[in-house]
C-alpha cells in the first residue's frame, strides 16, 4: 500500500525526499498575502461511532466550556497577528458534534468576526438527533448559514451496522420545515456490506423529500486505529456502486460539486476542502498555508495547555518543497472534479503544463479526464480511480498521522 504512494510522491515530486513533519513552531503564522478558508474543530459527542476516525471524545459540559474558552483565545491570538479585519472565503465547524455546543456557536462566530470577514457563508455539522427546532433556531440567530447531517444511512439495516440509532425523518423534516438554511446537506456512507443501488438511491431520494439540497456519499474507510467491525466492500462491485448512484444524480439534474457531493441544482455547496489555503482552529486542526502545513495537537488536555501558556497548539509543521505543493494542491483541486490551467498558474506563477503537461495528457488518454479551454475534467472512470486512490493515501498517509498523534501529543517527527 505504501509503495503505490511513495513511488507516485517520487513521481510526481521529482524528488526521493518524503514529507516530513517535525515538532517545529511558528508563532506567526505567515497568512497576510492570502484569502484562505477557515475550520474550526469541536471535538465532543454525545456517542463515540466505532467506524468515525476523526479527533472526538465523550462529551462533558464543564470540559467542552474549557475547551471553548481556549478556542476563543487562539482565535484572538491568530486573529490579532494582522491589523485590520482579514477577508476569509468561509468558516466550517466540524467534529465531534459541534451542534452539542449550539449555545455557544454565536459566541464563537463574534470572535473570528472581530478579525475576520467571512465572504461565502458559514457551514455547521449536525448529528441527526440534534435537528430540532431549538438547535436550528439557535444557530440561525449565530450566523449559520449552511449545515450538514451525518446520516449516513435512513436504513435501519445500516444504522445497525454503523452501530449508530435509528433516524427519525419525519422529525426531521417538520424542523427542516420551519428554520430555513441556504444549503442543508446530508451525508451517507457508500460501499457498506452487501449495500446496493437501490440502498442508496432510496437513500439519497428521501434526502431530498425532507428538506436536503445537497447530498455527500462519501465511501468507508476501514482505519486501523478505529475498532469498527465493518467489511470494506470488494473494488469492482464499489466501482460500479459509485458509477451508478452518480449516473442517477446526474439524470435527476443533480450537478456534481465534488468527488463525492452533489447539490440539487442552485447554489447549495458544502465543502470545507476545496480552498487553495485555510485556517484550522482546535484540537486536530489544520492549517495549509503556501509553503507549509500544520496540525494542532489531538489532546485536547494538551491543547488547552499550550492556550494557556499563550503559545499556539502546533504540534507538527511540514514545509513544502514547490513540487510537494503543486503535488498537495493538485490532489485536493482535483477533489472537486476540475482544474484549471488559469488557476494554478495564478497561485504558483508557472503554466501547469509546464510542470506536468505529459501526466496530464496521459490522464486524457487512459479516460480519467477531460479537456476544455484550459479546464480539465474528471470523467467517470477519473473520479472512481481518485477515490480508489485517495483509499490508498488516506491508509498510507492519513491512517499513520492520526494512529501516532492519537497517542503523542507532540510527535518529534513523521515521516510519510
Amino acid at each position: 500500500m505504501s509503495l503505490l504512494t511513495d513511488l507516485t510522491r517520487m513521481y510526481l515530486t521529482r524528488s526521493t525526499s518524503k514529507f516530513v513533519f517535525r515538532n517545529e513552531y511558528d508563532a506567526v503564522l505567515p497568512y497576510g498575502e492570502e484569502q484562505p478558508g477557515m475550520y474550526i474543530h469541536l471535538p465532543f459527542c454525545r456517542k463515540i461511532c466505532h467506524f468515525c476516525p476523526y479527533c472526538k471524545e465523550p462529551f462533558e459540559r464543564a470540559k467542552a466550556d474549557r475547551y471553548i474558552d481556549a478556542l476563543l483565545s487562539e482565535i484572538h491570538m491568530v486573529g490579532s497577528q494582522y491589523e485590520g479585519r482579514k477577508k476569509v472565503t468561509s468558516l466550517y465547524f466540524g467534529g465531534g458534534t459541534p451542534a452539542l455546543l449550539a449555545d455557544r456557536i454565536g459566541e464563537i462566530i463574534r470572535a473570528v468576526s472581530e478579525h475576520f470577514e467571512i465572504t461565502e457563508g458559514i457551514g455547521l455539522e449536525l448529528h441527526p438527533d440534534n435537528v430540532s427546532v431549538p438547535v436550528l433556531t439557535l444557530l440561525k440567530d449565530a450566523g449559520v448559514t449552511k449545515i450538514s447531517i451525518g446520516i449516513q444511512s435512513f436504513l435501519d439495516k445500516y444504522q445497525d451496522v454503523l452501530g449508530r440509532d435509528r433516524v427519525n425523518a419525519k422529525q426531521m423534516a417538520e424542523a427542516l420545515s420551519e428554520v430555513s438554511f441556504e444549503t442543508v446537506s446530508m451525508d451517507f456512507i457508500f460501499a457498506l456490506p452487501g449495500q446496493t443501488f437501490e440502498d442508496l438511491k432510496t437513500d439519497v431520494d428521501k434526502a431530498f423529500a425532507i428538506g436536503a439540497n445537497h447530498v455527500a456519499i462519501y465511501p468507508f474507510i476501514d482505519f486501523t486505529f478505529t475498532d469498527s467491525r465493518v467489511t470494506p466492500m470488494p473494488k469492482k462491485q464499489k466501482r460500479k456502486l459509485l458509477d451508478d448512484i452518480t449516473n442517477y444524480l446526474l439524470g435527476r439534474g443533480c450537478i456534481r460539486n465534488s468527488i463525492w457531493t452533489f447539490s440539487d441544482g442552485g447554489k447549495a455547496g458544502y465543502s470545507s476542502m476545496t480552498r487553495d489555503t485555510f485556517l484550522g482552529f482546535g484540537c486536530s486542526a489544520t492549517t495549509l498555508l503556501k509553503e507549509q502545513f500544520k496540525i494542532n495537537t489531538f489532546s485536547v488536555e494538551e491543547y488547552c495547555g499550550r492556550i494557556r501558556e499563550g503559545k499556539l497548539p502546533t504540534s507538527l509543521t511540514l514545509r513544502f518543497t514547490r513540487r510537494q505543493r503543486m503535488v498537495y494542491y493538485l490532489f485536493w483541486t482535483f477533489y472537486s472534479t476540475r482544474a484549471t490551467e488559469e488557476a494554478f498558474e495564478q497561485f504558483f506563477g508557472v503554466s501547469l503544463k509546464k510542470m506536468y503537461g505529459f501526466e496530464l495528457w496521459l490522464a486524457k488518454r487512459l479516460g480519467f479526464l477531460a479537456e476544455k479551454d484550459g479546464t480539465y475534467e474528471m470523467t467517470l472512470k477519473g473520479a472512481f480511480y481518485y477515490h480508489y486512490y485517495e483509499n490508498y493515501y488516506t491508509l498510507a498517509y492519513i491512517d499513520k498521522m492520526w494512529g501516532i498523534m492519537r497517542q503523542e501529543a507532540f510527535p518529534e517527527e513523521i515521516s510519510l
